[in-house]
């Protein structure tokens, strides 16, 4: 078979066989910085990973079928100590018995936040609608929040997010390589995909999602809304900034919109295309740490 592309950097998938293979062992990824588990209240041991010193303390949330690699870029430049975690049924976190909802994702980003002493946070996509849960149920739990492309709080999602979370978990559930690679380049903007950042990238993810797996138990996750009344969340008297983007769409722009509009005195900032951790990396991160460091 010809090549349409010359071939990827050692390590990454190739495709001169009778079909399209996952990436190969060839250089190893870089090994993970080193996690610890913790013991919750309700019982639910969670992964997290503790970076940086003194205050204030930051919690950051991950999106759904996300990974501490993740959120990690997000917080290279906030001050204080930075606490990322693995939600229930990702990375080495517990996966106890369905239903899962909400509020159960509140319940693990309390325990990291409380152990911790958090008094700010950030949450990414389902991060961000766990973050918001626990506004509801206690709105003065933070002093600064970081809503990064947030989900829908009413539980109503877009057919193509309900479809990506089936392909990759019946990719993970399958265990080839191959599979977990083909469900996760489409996260990948076509701008990075066969470069060597989007090579690293994907073997980095189809190796974490290989090891650590992801639990069939998410798919119980959206029979409910994340906040039953969203109006609640004007009771938040702290800062808070809600980053959304055009072109998403698993997180249209209007979701921000309306977050940014419930949460009082919010400042809100809408990319003009989506992809916005390879397209605008430095001033994303600029914008989060600026708000975030502000005494």
């Amino acid at each position: 078979m010809r090549l349409r592309r010359p071939p990827p950097p050692a390590g990454g998938p190739r495709t001169p066989g009778p079909g399209p293979t996952g990436p190969r062992a060839g250089r190893p990824t870089l090994p993970a910085p080193p996690t610890e588990l913790i013991d919750t209240p309700h019982g639910v041991r969670l992964e997290q990973l503790v970076t940086g010193v003194g205050d204030p303390v930051t919690v950051f949330a991950h999106g759904l079928a996300g990974d501490l690699s993740g959120t990690r870029p997000l917080g290279s430049a906030v001050a204080g100590r930075r606490v990322f975690f693995h939600f229930r049924g990702h990375g080495r976190s517990d996966a106890p018995p369905p239903p899962w909802t909400f509020a159960d994702l509140a319940a693990d980003l309390r325990a990291v936040a409380d152990r911790a002493g958090a008094t700010r946070a950030l949450g990414v996509s389902m991060g961000a609608g766990a973050l918001c849960r626990l506004l509801a149920d206690d709105p003065g739990r933070f002093d600064r929040i970081v809503c990064y492309l947030p989900a829908p709080l009413d539980g109503v999602r877009p057919r193509a997010a309900e479809e990506r979370l089936e392909r990759l978990l019946a990719a993970v559930e399958s265990g080839e390589a191959a599979a977990v690679a083909a469900a996760v380049e489409p996260d990948l903007p076509p701008s990075v995909r066969n470069t060597p950042a989007g090579w690293s990238f994907l073997r980095q993810r189809v190796e974490q999602l290989l090891n650590d797996r992801l639990a069939q138990q998410l798919e119980t996750l959206w029979r409910n809304p994340a906040v039953a009344d969203v109006g609640v969340l004007r009771a938040y008297r702290g800062k808070a900034l809600v980053i959304g983007c055009v072109g998403d769409d698993l997180h249209p722009a209007a979701w921000a919109e309306r977050l940014a509009g419930l949460l009082p005195g919010a400042a809100l900032h809408v990319y003009d295309r989506p992809a916005v951790l390879w397209t605008h990396r430095r001033e994303l991160r600029e914008r989060i740490s600026s708000f975030l460091n502000e005494e």
